[in-house]
């Protein structure tokens, strides 16, 4: 579905800019507007390359170093379907069949938290939203405990504990609708203290299902699953992630004009004709469809949709469009270095992705509040 034209409020409205954003710039001319577009194709198009320099990069890193020309020279051979030696094959294998989806899975997630974010953040007018807030994070983490405990969904094999945490974030999503909702309204403050309420349910289920788990390892599978891991990635997964998150990436895009007025309040948005709760249940269908799909493959990873937002707009300003342009190619390069430190740092064990992204996100995000002035994008 996508969103309806909208006209934005006049650029010299000071009425019509959020407590504590700064005004929009005036228009600089048709020549300044190209030179800010070029300016972020620009941007864009730096990321994409340092994207791709990193998932070279990290893919060749490991325990086996590979150089990133070697690395380049097996990825073009099996894109292409060239030819290695024979000596090759172990390494070659190593490069392709574990490495490589593994990188590729962790730049998708990366890319789909930050945009998650920024959608979220703008959607329930909240600094500190992110996907953990509507308890979509916690469901699926709930759903994926319940199958590793139970033993559920057992004809899925290698995939029921994937599916158990897509049906339970797609449970958790409904409840909070369904609690939220109020005579066909969703207002922010209602599904924000609806899904913080809903989330800390789910984990104290959570909490209960390991405290009765049969045995200590299904137990310490679960706590090293929900504090995120790339560990499980496979060609076979790749698919499905891959589909939803550039589609979901977009959808948001689109509604990027939608976000801006949004963020704005209820009020403004319905002066400029657009349908609030409208657009929000059509937002939290997405961006639970999307977040259930990330968690599933990779387990709960924190701080990424909270601080990555932040991040990218005081770089490219709080207009949607362009935050969303930058935001996930920003996210997929964060991600990938992470995955890279946490297979690397301590060797041959993994640290969970969830701790990094803290120790990493705890200290940016603070800093970032204590900045003179900076409120939700402003400065």
């Amino acid at each position: 579905m996508s969103p309806p034209a909208i006209t934005a409020p006049s650029a010299g409205s000071a009425a019509d800019t959020p407590a504590g954003e700064a005004p929009p710039e005036p228009a600089r001319g048709v020549r300044g507007r190209l030179a800010s577009r070029k300016g972020l194709a620009l941007a864009c198009a730096v990321l994409f390359a340092l994207l791709l320099v990193s998932i070279v990069v990290a893919i060749g890193l490991g325990a086996a170093v590979i150089t990133p020309g070697e690395t380049a020279r097996y990825l073009w051979a099996a894109v292409s379907g060239g030819r290695i030696a024979a000596d090759e094959v172990t390494t070659y294998q190593i490069i392709w069949e574990i490495r490589t989806p593994r990188v590729l899975l962790a730049a998708l997630v990366g890319a789909g938290l930050s945009a998650i974010g920024v959608a979220i953040q703008a959607m329930v007018r909240n600094a500190l939203a992110d996907p953990f807030v509507l308890g979509v994070s916690s469901g699926a983490s709930a759903g994926a405990v319940a199958v590793t405990v139970t033993g559920g969904l057992a004809a899925l094999g290698i995939y029921a504990v994937s599916a158990g945490a897509f049906i339970g974030a797609l449970v958790a999503s409904l409840l909070v609708y369904a609690a939220s909702s109020s005579r066909g309204s969703l207002s922010p403050l209602r599904l924000v203290l609806t899904g913080v309420a809903m989330s800390l349910g789910l984990q104290a289920v959570m909490s209960l299902l390991i405290y009765f788990a049969p045995d200590s390892e299904a137990t310490s599978m679960v706590l090293y699953w929900t504090m995120g891991s790339f560990g499980a990635a496979n060609w076979g997964a790749l698919p499905v992630v891959s589909v939803v998150v550039l589609l979901g990436l977009v959808a948001l895009y689109r509604y990027g004009r939608a976000l801006d007025v949004l963020a704005l309040g209820d009020e403004t948005a319905a002066s400029l004709g657009v349908s609030p709760d409208r657009h929000r249940k059509a937002l939290l269908v997405l961006v639970s469809l999307v977040t259930g799909v990330m968690v599933a493959v990779s387990g709960a990873i924190a701080f990424v949709g909270l601080v990555m937002p932040h991040v990218v707009r005081m770089v490219v300003g709080a207009t949607h469009a362009r935050v969303l342009a930058v935001a996930p190619l920003a996210g997929a390069i964060f991600m990938v270095w992470v995955d890279l430190v946490s297979r690397t740092l301590v060797a041959p064990r993994e640290l969970p992705l969830g701790v990094i992204t803290a120790l990493v996100g705890v200290p940016v995000f603070v800093t970032l509040m204590r900045r003179k002035g900076y409120l939700f994008g402003g400065r």
